[in-house]
């Protein structure tokens, strides 16, 4: 959950001359309020109003645990041209609210990561829905000049607590987007990923919300390139040792619950939201580098109980939050033809029109999903589309890839997996996640040339192209593989490979373009409650949800599967030696192993695909 102050406020940072200037068209008068839960807490609130209000106007609402608050003085007029993303609405006259939650900068309280919905099992409890409806209830009791309506949104945690406000909803409380938020902690956003545990995210995120109350703390790193820091940290077991010192509750929690447990499930919004109460639009990025797998996840979850048509989706080429910038045309080297940040926000804008003003005729399709390679943005009555065709791409010798299944009794490819040189994530310097520099942002369509020749990866890739190919909906990959050691991780990648010459752009010749890729902790293979070693030698499948993709391989390019065992450090490294809580790993558990991945007609190594006709 991204480091996402306010940016739409943090402009006001750069205003040289706010007293000065005048808006022709609205201005905008901050004030501050101390709201009080059923509880007795008090919560933070920034409220910014219409100066000129000429009619009733709904509320749209952001909660955040990144601070709510921005230099300006009570009663200070704001132009609304210096609104950032959110002027759209200024300009419209909505009453826009920002809080922060209990236990962060201003509010009162005590914080608690991705706090359950206590108020489910036990109705004198309080939590972050009900905290959502308390504020609610307040601003329109309160709040001069509002409709009686409210909506909420917001990016990664703030989107998280989007979600949560739809449970339960207080009356006024007409329509929710959560954003890049995530479903399910273990399964497959922020800290783990199919039990895979996300170390340099996980250490550097819970730093930063849990240091200080009052502030985001960056850790004080000794060093700007971290791939040998977190290489010399050792085994996790040494990170409160010498750092955190039992201090961080998030870190702590972490250590003790290295499986799928309780603790786990009741923390995911599968487990306590089970249908939209509320019109909900999730928002999520293909290229999302912190919580990709959430919006899919709960889009798909809701909607099997969708009887009431409120649930919606929208997927762009986006990494955490780009939705939300002011030019969305590309991400890193790979471009997208037009500003897509602009098309969503103004999407956006008439959704929340729709059902907070009653504007427009709310025929919003089940699903606007943007295609790339073909650029394009497209519109589907059901998300994923119904009418793929399922195809698989095999791995073959040679590494070579093709859709005919292969047909020989042998093949295979074995690779050492070496914990003492875990293979980057991303290309050297390895920057910290929000240090100055940082290539976090863009590092999903990072050209994956820069592992592609070490010996423990290992590519297959099939011929160009002689037309078109579209992917949409779930890739899955089914790798079949065995290893010397008890334990492995296995990252699956499909890559679009660019051609040796591309006219279009020189410098793009060659490129490899993830277009989707995961991780997965062999010991969870068979489920993520109750881990196993793995019996060295025997051959085992090993299922990778790699999400959902809406792609274009284009004529003359190529589709390569890629696969390697560490991935580092983003996620951990995994000691090989089934230990039961790698937390608690020795320096001794980590050891060598040769891993083998088969391609033959008994365990063919291939990638579920559904292939659309355009």
């Amino acid at each position: 959950m991204k480091k996402k102050i306010l940016c739409t406020l943090l402009v006001y940072l750069l205003f040289n001359n706010i007293y000065s200037q005048t808006d022709t068209i609205a201005s905008y008068t901050k004030k501050t309020y101390m709201i009080k839960m059923r509880d007795g807490v008090k919560l933070f609130t920034v409220v910014l109003f219409p100066t000129k209000q000429l009619k009733p106007s709904p509320f749209l609402l952001e909660r955040t645990p990144y601070g709510a608050d921005f230099p300006l003085e009570n009663n200070t007029t704001i132009p609304v041209n210096k609104m950032g993303s959110l002027e759209a609405y200024a300009r419209d006259g909505y009453i826009l609210v920002f809080q922060d939650l209990r236990g962060k900068f201003k509010s009162e309280g005590t914080f608690e990561m991705t706090r359950p919905l206590y108020h489910l099992i036990d109705k004198t409890k309080t939590d972050e829905s009900t905290d959502a409806y308390d504020t609610v209830d307040w601003l329109v009791k309160n709040i001069a000049n509002n409709n009686g309506k409210a909506g909420i949104h917001g990016v990664s945690y703030p989107g998280y607590l989007a979600l949560d406000a739809a449970v339960d909803p207080h009356p006024a409380l007409k329509a929710s987007s959560p954003q890049a938020s995530p479903a399910d902690m273990f399964l497959g956003d922020d800290f783990h990923h199919n039990g895979a545990f996300r170390l340099s995210y996980g250490f550097e995120y819970s730093f930063l919300v849990e240091n200080d109350k009052l502030s985001n703390s960056d850790f004080p790193f000794p060093q700007y390139d971290l791939y040998n820091w977190y290489l010399q940290l050792g085994s996790l077991k040494n990170v409160n040792e010498k750092y955190f010192k039992g201090k961080l509750p998030s870190w702590n929690d972490f250590t003790k619950h290295p499986n799928h447990d309780e603790y786990w499930i009741k923390a995911s919004t599968l487990t306590y939201i089970n249908k939209p109460q509320i019109p909900i639009l999730h928002v999520g990025g293909y290229f999302d580098q912190e919580d990709l797998n959430g919006p899919q996840l709960m889009y798909n979850h809701l909607e099997k109980k969708d009887v009431s048509n409120n649930n919606f989706i929208c997927l762009g080429p986006w990494n955490h939050g780009g939705w939300e910038s002011k030019n969305a045309d590309s991400l890193g080297e790979i471009k997208f033809g037009s500003n897509t940040s602009a098309w969503f926000q103004a999407f956006e804008k008439k959704w929340f029109d729709y059902w907070l003003k009653g504007q427009g005729e709310g025929k919003f399709a089940e699903a606007n999903c943007f295609q790339t390679g073909s650029n394009t943005w497209k519109t589907y009555d059901s998300w994923p589309p119904k009418n793929g065709e399922l195809k698989k791409l095999y791995a073959h010798d040679n590494h070579n890839a093709s859709f005919t299944k292969p047909i020989s009794n042998d093949g295979s490819i074995s690779y050492i997996s070496d914990p003492t040189s875990p293979i980057p994530y991303r290309s050297l310097p390895i920057e910290a996640t929000y240090g100055k520099g940082s290539r976090w942002n863009s590092w999903h369509v990072e050209d994956q040339r820069f592992v592609s020749t070490r010996p423990d990866v290992v590519s297959f890739v099939m011929d160009s192209l002689t037309q078109n190919i579209t992917i949409t909906g779930k890739v899955i990959a089914h790798l079949f593989a065995s290893t010397t050691a008890t334990d492995a991780d296995f990252v699956v990648k499909l890559i679009d490979v660019y051609p040796a010459i591309y006219h279009a752009d020189l410098k793009m010749s060659g490129y490899q373009l993830p277009v989707a890729m995961e991780v997965i902790r062999g010991r969870f293979r068979n489920n993520f409650e109750n881990p196993s070693p793995i019996e060295p030698g025997k051959v085992e499948e090993f299922v990778i949800d790699l999400h959902d993709i809406n792609h274009t391989f284009l004529k003359g390019h190529q589709m390569m599967i890629q696969i390697q065992s560490s991935w580092f450090p983003i996620i951990d490294r995994n000691p090989q030696k089934y230990v039961p809580n790698i937390f608690e790993a020795q320096e001794s558990d980590f050891v060598k192993a040769t891993h083998t991945v088969y391609f033959n007609n008994q365990y063919p190594t291939y990638l579920e695909l559904s292939v659309v006709k355009e």
